[in-house]
């Protein structure tokens, strides 16, 4: 495996986005059914490439020529639970690129700043393969890309 690039990492670029815990998020006894966060998660990594390279989704597929950005490994740390009608907050941040995938780190916090979830992803760079279309393949990841999280995080 390549070493680690931590122009993203620590302390790195941190986004931070607000949401409210929605009746369709919640299990029958009104906490959220654990499927969400990594919902959540995925949305929240959109939202953090979003604010760094200064494009939405389709933009930056379209700008680099990939055709998403896939997850290979999540897992999370449930430490409170979220319910109903609660206020939080989900800070995210890439802790380190590498040749052609990258790992993202998400806090959920709620209101009173206890940490409710702790979430990590590994994704990668991705392409259809120039061989068979049916396919794809990690290419590296820009420098470009690996310089806006650099920029933003100063």
């Amino acid at each position: 495996m390549a070493p680690a690039r931590t122009d993203g990492g620590p302390p790195g670029f941190v986004h931070a986005r607000r949401l409210a815990i929605e009746w369709g998020d919640c299990d029958p006894a009104g906490i959220v059914f654990y499927p969400r966060y990594f919902a959540m998660f995925d949305a929240s990594t959109a939202a953090l490439f979003a604010a760094a390279l200064g494009m939405g989704k389709a933009a930056m597929l379209r700008r680099f020529g990939i055709i998403g950005i896939p997850m290979v490994d999540t897992r999370a740390w449930f430490h409170a639970p979220s319910r109903f009608g609660d206020e939080v907050a989900i800070e995210s941040r890439v802790t380190a690129f590498r040749r052609s995938s990258f790992d993202v780190a998400h806090r959920l916090l709620r209101a009173d700043g206890t940490l409710g979830v702790e979430g990590f992803e590994t994704r990668v760079w991705a392409a259809r393969h120039p061989e068979d279309p049916e396919r794809i393949r990690g290419v590296p990841v820009p420098e470009e890309v690996v310089a806006a999280f650099a920029a933003a995080r100063a």
